[in-house]
Order: structure tokens, then sequence, then C-alpha cells
């Protein structure tokens, strides 16, 4: 059996800067090899939602900003980089970029955390055009929405490290 920390260190990033996650589904023994995808992704989703809502509103505001501050300053962790890298988001016109910096405040400003998409197949169009809907949610709406991105956030990270069934 797999070690806790080799675990955690393994697998606690797929939800961002979040290791208490991947902690939480080994210490309740829903971790159980072989490893897949698809069955770490289901332990780690079923603590995510079993965690408070101020703990999933602090998953959500680890994450950075698209196209924000911590990009252009080439801190971002190193899957967002990537990530954000693979949608076109380190590629924008100035014009792109102001419009996602005032996106992005506006969008914080209103819901009290970053906007949040899997940008896995996405360009860097289609992200502004979910941006430009989904700011006219309501908070409860948008939580939902977020947190529903996370989990696929962390099934594609899941997806990139271990295989998906067996």
């Amino acid at each position: 059996m797999m070690e806790r920390d080799v675990f955690v260190s393994s697998y606690g990033g797929v939800f961002e800067h979040s290791p208490f996650i991947a902690e939480r589904a080994f210490d309740a023994g829903l971790i159980e090899e072989p490893l897949t995808a698809a069955g770490v992704h289901a332990a780690l989703v079923r603590m995510f939602r079993a965690a408070s809502p101020d703990e999933r509103l602090g998953v959500l505001r680890a994450h950075p900003d698209l196209a924000g501050r911590l990009a252009v300053a080439g801190e971002l962790t190193e899957d967002s980089r990537k990530e954000q890298a693979g949608a076109g988001l380190d590629r924008l016109t100035a014009e792109e970029f102001a419009r996602f910096t005032e996106l992005n405040a506006q969008y914080t400003q209103k819901f009290g955390f970053p906007f949040i998409i899997a940008v896995k197949g996405l360009n860097r169009h289609d992200i502004l055009a979910a941006f430009e809907h989904r700011i006219d949610n309501d908070r409860d709406t948008e939580f939902e929405t977020a947190c529903a991105q996370v989990e696929k956030i962390a099934r594609l990270r899941l997806e990139s490290l271990l295989p998906e069934t067996l």
C-alpha cells in the first residue's frame, strides 16, 4: 500500500494548493491500489464535496486569475502554467490582456473568488466568451459552476499522471 506522504506529495496538488483533499481521501480509506485516474478522482471529489463551503471557497481562491499577475510574473504552478499556455493565454494581444484584466477584477469583486474554467481544449476566444457569459450568473450558480470546473481540472491533471483504467 502506498504511504500517505507519498500519495499526498504525488496527488495533493491536483486541487490547486489544497493537499487537505488528498489527505482526507487517504485517511478515509478511499484510495485503493492499483491507482487509476478515475478511482483517485472519485475519492478526491468525494472529499472536496464533503468539505465545508468555506473550505471549498478556499480551494477556489487558491486558483490563479487567468492571464493575471501571477502569470505575468511567472509565479503559476507548473500545471497552471502549462494549462494556460496550452490555451494561448500566454500570447494575448494588449487588447485581450486588458479585457481579461478587467473581467478578472469584475468577477472577483462580484463573486469573491477568481474565474475558473478547465482550459484544456479551449482557446482564448472560447475562454473569453465563457467569462463574459458567466459573469452574469448569480453567486450560488457561479460557486457551483466553479466547483465543477475545479473537479474537471483535477480530472484532467490526474489523467496526465495515471492510467484511466486498468
